[in-house]
């Protein structure tokens, strides 16, 4: 018996690095899952990666289009009868600097994407049923930069706060029937934070205790515990996954 068995699961963000490492894990524990991105092409060959179309199923589209978001959760009810977890993991990164001389158009879009899409898919999702049977979950990927001043990322890092925020806020509003909980990761080997380690990899694994930098397994093992009903008795928690980082005092 795996831990999801019978559940069903949104993955955003996830034909690729942390949310493709997410949606294999709630699979090989036996969910059935929905995977999203932009792209239509990644999220096919995911879903042969998840096994096919008995296991998973995926919707191409904007993570900020409520449209979007309304068909995601309709196909999960539709073609796996019902929605019990939601993961999400879609977030953008679109500019470094400081945050006094940051474009404002560049800060609301970062924002729709990471922050207010995440509360989108929540009240979507609600629509959809979350909560309607036991062991409703939803999981946020915030970041470290969200835990800490984080130049020159200062803006995402402010939409991970802000996200984090969320995370306690609906652990209470969403409670008793849905839990919500966030992980925060330091920097995971993925194309989205190449530029973070790209050439440079042992330079930087060493400000991590550790002395390693994530890959996107690091993130699905613990993003699977909260989903699961092992963390039954956990809500509005943000887990730290950074190697030590923080505690070495940094956050890039």
């Amino acid at each position: 018996m795996g831990r999801f068995d019978g559940r069903v699961a949104v993955v955003t963000g996830a034909s690729r690095g942390i949310g493709l490492a997410i949606a294999q894990r709630l699979v090989a524990e036996g969910a059935k899952v929905v995977v999203t991105a932009r792209n239509a092409g990644p999220l096919a060959e995911a879903v042969e990666l998840l096994g096919g179309a008995a296991h998973a199923a995926a919707v191409a589209g904007k993570a900020d289009d409520v449209a979007h978001q309304e068909e995601v959760v309709r196909a999960a009810v539709e073609l796996f009868g019902g929605l019990d977890v939601l993961v999400n993991n879609t977030g953008i990164n679109p500019v470094a600097g400081p945050v006094a001389s940051t474009d404002p158009a560049a800060i609301a879009k970062t924002f729709a994407v990471n922050f207010t899409a995440a509360a989108g898919w929540v009240e979507r999702a609600c629509q959809a049923g979350l909560g309607s049977r036991p062991g409703a979950a939803v999981v946020n990927i915030a970041s470290v930069a969200g835990l800490k001043p984080s130049p020159p990322i200062g803006v995402y890092g402010a939409s991970k706060a802000a996200l984090i925020h969320l995370t306690a806020e609906l652990g209470v509003e969403l409670a008793p029937r849905i839990r919500v909980n966030a992980v925060a990761p330091a920097v995971v080997k993925t194309k989205f934070a190449t530029l973070l380690y790209e050439g440079r990899e042992e330079e930087v694994a060493r400000a991590y205790p550790l002395m390693r930098l994530g890959v996107p397994e690091d993130i699905a093992g613990p993003v699977a515990f909260l989903a699961s009903d092992d963390a039954a008795w956990v809500t509005g928690q943000t887990l730290t996954i950074d190697g030590g980082l923080l505690l070495a005092g940094s956050v890039a």
